[in-house]
């Protein structure tokens, strides 16, 4: 069993994690390379606690108390206008001083998503593709995670 954290942008606090839960139980975006037959806890959700993140000094550490082995930063991170300009900061805070490593992204990048970041240029601009090839990889999941899409929630990975 592997033991995870998961720390949201602030931007999006109150959300459910809904699109988080189902790519760690379908094993879809960044939880793809994990082993199917590996149970996943989480044992940590937290936000951030806002610019420049409020609570990476506590938040981490106390996920690891709790048994975390890594930290996802959310994929929330790199969902919003602008992307977090904190991403790398909060990375290497965990990694250098947590002690835990890292992974960028949670669920895969809805398709709207995509083509709205696209349109704009901000992910080239703000030099995060290099972030999104865990959550970008696969055309039919990002269009599986796009809750504007008719199909939303009827289409399962095999």
């Amino acid at each position: 069993m592997v033991k995870i954290g998961v720390i949201i942008c602030d931007r999006n606090r109150t959300c459910t994690g809904n699109k988080c839960f189902k790519a760690i139980n379908e094993r879809d975006g960044a939880f793809a390379g994990y082993p199917k037959a590996e149970p996943i806890e989480v044992v940590g959700w937290m936000a951030c606690g806002g610019c420049p993140g409020e609570r990476l000094e506590s938040a981490p550490a106390d996920m690891k108390k709790f048994g975390a082995e890594v930290i996802h930063l959310a994929s929330c991170y790199l969902a919003g206008y602008p992307v977090c300009p904190y991403l790398e900061d909060h990375k290497e805070y965990i990694e250098r001083v947590v002690g835990l490593s890292v992974r960028i992204g949670t669920h895969p990048m809805p398709a709207n998503y995509i083509a709205s970041h696209t349109a704009m240029g901000d992910w080239k601009r703000d030099v995060a593709e290099k972030w999104l090839k865990d959550i970008t990889g696969s055309a039919q999941d990002s269009e599986k995670y796009d809750s504007t899409n008719p199909n939303f929630l009827k289409q399962r990975s095999s």
